[in-house]
C-alpha cells in the first residue's frame, strides 16, 4: 500500500511539471490592465500557480478590415502595445479571422503596417490568428517570419475536419470550436505532435446547443469590413443575460482550472485560450485570478489592480 502511494505521489509530481500555456485575450483593447498586471505576475511569482505561463497575449486595434470574431474597440498605440509584450518576452498575437476577405482587402495598409511591425521583432515571435485560406497564403508569403493560428472562428464541429486542420503544417496552433473540448476518446488517441498544436478554448459561454455560430461570426466580419448589415438573430434561451462567468462554468464545454491540471495536462495538451476581448476588464481579471492565481493571494491581485488609480475597470 505504501509503495502503492509513493507511486501516485511520485506520478503527481512528475505531472506538475508540465506547464500550461494561456492565450488572453486583449492585446490592445485591455492594455492597461496589462501594463499593471504583467509586473505583478514577474515581481510576485508566488502570488500565481507554478505550472502555468503566458503563452501569448491576443487581439486587434479598432477599424481593422482584416480583424474577426468580435468588434475590436482596442485604441492602444500598437508601438506601445508591441514595447510592453517586448519587456516581458511575451507573443504578441493579431486576431485577423474575417471570413469573408477577398483580393482587394488584402492591400490594406493599416494591417499590413500592423504585420510589418509584428514580424520585426522575433524573440519571442509574435503570431496572427487566421480564418481565411486567402489570407494564409498573403502572410506566408509577405510576413513569412509571423506564426499563424487557426481561428475558432471556422467552427469545426466534425471531429476528422478538426484533425484535418491540426495537420496542416501552415499553422503553429489551432483552436477547436468548444464543442470537442470533451471528446477524450478521440482527443486520446493524438500523437504528441498534434497535440502539442490543440488550444482549447477554455470559458465559452455561447450556448452549446448553438446551430448558428458560423452565421454570427460572419456578421461580425461584415462588420469590420464596413458593410451595413443586421445584427445576427440569437437564438439561445438565455438570449438576455449576456456574458456570465458563472453561466460558462455550467457550460458542458467549460475547462476548469482543476481540469486543466487533472485531464488536460496529463494528456499532453498544454496550450489553453481564454476569450474576453468583447468584455470588460473587469471580467477579464476574473479570468487571471480563477485560472493563474493561488486562492490565498487573489485579494493581493485584485487589491493592486483596483488601487491603481490609472486603471478604469468598469
Amino acid at each position: 500500500m505504501l509503495q502503492k502511494q509513493q507511486r501516485r505521489a511520485q506520478l503527481v509530481k512528475n505531472e506538475t511539471k508540465k506547464k500550461a500555456y494561456y492565450h488572453l485575450p486583449g492585446l490592445f483593447e485591455f492594455y492597461e490592465l496589462y501594463r499593471v498586471f504583467l509586473p505583478l505576475f514577474r515581481e510576485h511569482r508566488e502570488y500565481f500557480y507554478d505550472w502555468c505561463e503566458i503563452g501569448s497575449i491576443y487581439g486587434a486595434p479598432d477599424d481593422c478590415i482584416w480583424g474577426g470574431g468580435r468588434t475590436s474597440f482596442g485604441g492602444e498605440r500598437p508601438e506601445k502595445v508591441l514595447a510592453l509584450m517586448q519587456e516581458y518576452r511575451i507573443s504578441a498575437r493579431l486576431t485577423f479571422s474575417n471570413s469573408l476577405l477577398g483580393e482587394a482587402h488584402l492591400q490594406d495598409k493599416k494591417c499590413n503596417a500592423l504585420c510589418a511591425l509584428f514580424e520585426q521583432h522575433t524573440e519571442p515571435k509574435n503570431g496572427v490568428i487566421i480564418h481565411s485560406d486567402l489570407l494564409l497564403e498573403y502572410l506566408q508569403e509577405k510576413y513569412p517570419g509571423l506564426y499563424l493560428i487557426s481561428s475558432t472562428t471556422k467552427v469545426l464541429t466534425d471531429f476528422d475536419q478538426f484533425l484535418d486542420e491540426v495537420n496542416r503544417e501552415a499553422f503553429r496552433y489551432v483552436v477547436p470550436d468548444f464543442r470537442l473540448n470533451k471528446r477524450f476518446g478521440k482527443l486520446s488517441q493524438m500523437d504528441a505532435g498534434q497535440k502539442a498544436k490543440v488550444e482549447f478554448l477554455c470559458n465559452e459561454c455561447c450556448w452549446f446547443g448553438c446551430k448558428d455560430r458560423k452565421s454570427c461570426y460572419e456578421t461580425v466580419s461584415r462588420k469590420n469590413l464596413g458593410e451595413s448589415c443586421q445584427e445576427h438573430p440569437c437564438h439561445a434561451p438565455d438570449l438576455g443575460k449576456g456574458y456570465r462567468f458563472s453561466k460558462a462554468m455550467s457550460n458542458p464545454g467549460f475547462i476548469s482550472a482543476a481540469d486543466i491540471q487533472t485531464v488536460y495536462l496529463p494528456m499532453g495538451f498544454t496550450n489553453f485560450k481564454i476569450e474576453g476581448r468583447g468584455l470588460g476588464s473587469a471580467l477579464v481579471l476574473e479570468f487571471l485570478l480563477y485560472y493563474m492565481t493561488r486562492p490565498e493571494y487573489q485579494i493581493h491581485v485584485r487589491e493592486s489592480i483596483y488601487l491603481d488609480n490609472m486603471l478604469d475597470l468598469f
